[in-house]
C-alpha cells in the first residue's frame, strides 16, 4: 500500500521557490502556506544522529564567573545541514532554470546538488532543546537533554548559593527512572505487559509534571537565572509522556496531553520572555549591540507573543522607551532582575562595598549580558515552536491514517542519503487543512 507522502532528502522546486517568495514559510519544522490558511506544506525532520553531549557553546554562557545558560541543547539542523541539502534534480525538472530564475542562487541547474540556504529555509539557527520531529525525540534523547538540564542547574547552584537560595534536584531521580520504564515498556513482547509498565512510566512523568509546574511558578516570582531549565524541564516532561501514549497507538490522547502542557508553557514562556525583556526593551537596541540586535530580531521576540506585531509597530513602542532609557538611566539598572544580573554576583569594591547600580560596574555587566540573553529568548521561543509543531504533526499522522511506528519508519525508498545532509522532508501527496498550534 502507497502511503500518502513522498519523503526526500531534496526540497521540490515548487517549495523552494515558494520560501523564496515568501508565499511559503517554516515555523517548528513544518512548512506553512501563509496565503492559503496556513495549510501544511510539509514537515522537516532531522537526520543527524544525536551526539553524546552538545558541541553548542550557546548553552554555556560563562560570564564574570557567573553561569547564564542558554535553553538550547545541540541544534538538530545546522546552518552548515541547511547549506548542504544536496540532490540531483529529477529528468523531469529539464526546464527548471528558466521557471526559478529569480531564486537561481538557491536552486542549481539539473545535474547539480540542489543547494538550500538557511535564509531559503527561513529557519532560525537559535539553539533548541528540542530535535526537528516528534518522531526523532525518543526516550534516549529526551534523557540526554535532561541530563544537560540537570548539569547546568548544578553549574547555576554555585550562584544561587551566593544569594543563599538552594536547588532541589532530588525529583530529576524520579523523572530518569520514568525514562528507564518506558524503555523497558516498549521493548516488552507481550502486550498486557508492555502497556503496564508504559502506564508506570507515564505516571512518573504525571508527577514530573506537576513539580515543574510549581517549581517553575516558583523561581518565576523569585525572578531568578534558572527559570528557562524548569520551562525546559517541564516541556520534556510533557513530552516523554506523549511519547508513551504514541507508541501505543494512543493518538487522540497524545494530542490532548500536548495540548494542555501546551497552554500551561506557554503562559508560562510568555512571562518568562516579559521578565527578560525588562522594564524597558529598548536596551537590546543600544547602539554598542550594532550588529548583534536589531529592530527585525526583537520583531520576532514580538511577533511570538502576538503575530499581529510589524517592525513599525515595535518601533512605535519603543520610541519613547528610547528616551526614557537615558533619562531613567539608573532606575532601569535597578529593575533588572537576578535572571540577567544580581548584585551578589559583581565584585565588591576595594573598601568593601557592595556595588550598587550606580556603581560603573554593575552597568557594564549588564549591558555585557544583555546580547547573551536575547540569545537565551530566541532559543526559548524556538523550541516553543518546535513543541507545538510536534501537535501538528499527531494531527497529521492521525488524518493521513498512519501509524505512529509506520511513522517512524519513513524514509526515502530510492534516494541515498547525500553527504551533510541532515534533513530529510516529509511532503502530503495535498496540503493538509490543519489548524497550526504554533
Amino acid at each position: 500500500m502507497s502511503l500518502p507522502v513522498q519523503i526526500t532528502f531534496a526540497l521540490a522546486p515548487h517549495i523552494a521557490k515558494g520560501l523564496a517568495q515568501g508565499v511559503y514559510a517554516v515555523c517548528g519544522g513544518i512548512i506553512l502556506d501563509t496565503v492559503k490558511n496556513n495549510n501544511i506544506i510539509g514537515f522537516l525532520r532531522g537526520t543527524t544522529p544525536t551526539p553524546t553531549s552538545s558541541p553548542n557553546n550557546v548553552l554555556n554562557l560563562i560570564i564574570s564567573g557567573a553561569n547564564l545558560l542558554t535553553s538550547g541543547a545541540n541544534i538538530a539542523v545546522s546552518a552548515k545541514g541547511f547549506s548542504n541539502v544536496n540532490q540531483r534534480l529529477d529528468n523531469g525538472f529539464s526546464d527548471v532554470n528558466q521557471q526559478l530564475s529569480n531564486i537561481e542562487n538557491q536552486i542549481q541547474a539539473i545535474g547539480k546538488p540542489l543547494q538550500i540556504s538557511p535564509e531559503l529555509l527561513q529557519i532560525t539557527t537559535a539553539a533548541s532543546v528540542l530535535n526537528l520531529g516528534v518522531s526523532v525525540m525518543g526516550f534516549a534523547v529526551i534523557s540526554q537533554r535532561l541530563n544537560e538540564i540537570e548539569n547546568q542547574l548544578k553549574q547555576a547552584g554555585e550562584l544561587l548559593s551566593k544569594i543563599n537560595r538552594k536547588i532541589d534536584l532530588s525529583f530529576y531521580a524520579n523523572f530518569h527512572a520514568g525514562i528507564e520504564l518506558a524503555l523497558n515498556a516498549f521493548t516488552m513482547t507481550r502486550i498486557e505487559n508492555r502497556r503496564s509498565s508504559a502506564l508506570q512510566a507515564i505516571n512518573r512523568f504525571l508527577e514530573a509534571e506537576h513539580i515543574y509546574k510549581d517549581y517553575t511558578v516558583n523561581e518565576l516570582s523569585q525572578k531568578s537565572p534558572i527559570i528557562d531549565k524548569y520551562i525546559l524541564t517541564l516541556s520534556l516532561a510533557y513530552i516523554a509522556e506523549a511519547r508513551c501514549h504514541l507508541e501505543l497507538e494512543e493518538h487522540e490522547t497524545a494530542l490532548r496531553r500536548f495540548q494542555e502542557g501546551g497552554k500551561f508553557i506557554r503562559l508560562l514562556l510568555q512571562k518568562y520572555i516579559e521578565l527578560m525583556l525588562t522594564s524597558n526593551p529598548a536596551a537590546y537596541l543600544h547602539p554598542q549591540f550594532k550588529g548583534q540586535i536589531d529592530l527585525h530580531k526583537l520583531t520576532q521576540i514580538y511577533q511570538w507573543i502576538d503575530p499581529n506585531f510589524n517592525e513599525n509597530t515595535v518601533f512605535e513602542m519603543q520610541r519613547e522607551n528610547m528616551f526614557k532609557l537615558t533619562q531613567s538611566h539608573d532606575e532601569w539598572l535597578s529593575s533588572l532582575p537576578s535572571a540577567i544580573v544580581d548584585r551578589s554576583e559583581i565584585q565588591w569594591g576595594i573598601f568593601g562595598g557592595n556595588p550598587t547600580p550606580f556603581t560603573g560596574r554593575f552597568e557594564k555587566e549588564a549591558y555585557k549580558r544583555l546580547p547573551q540573553v536575547f540569545e537565551v529568548m530566541q532559543s526559548m521561543i524556538e523550541t516553543n515552536r518546535r513543541f507545538e509543531a510536534y501537535q501538528t504533526e499527531i494531527q497529521a499522522i492521525s488524518q493521513l491514517g498512519i501509524s505512529f511506528h509506520d511513522w517512524l519508519k519513513l524514509s526515502p525508498s530510492t534516494e541515498i542519503k547525500p553527504d551533510g545532509a541532515e534533513l530529510m522532508y516529509i511532503i502530503p501527496s495535498k496540503p493538509l487543512e490543519l489548524q497550526p498550534s504554533i
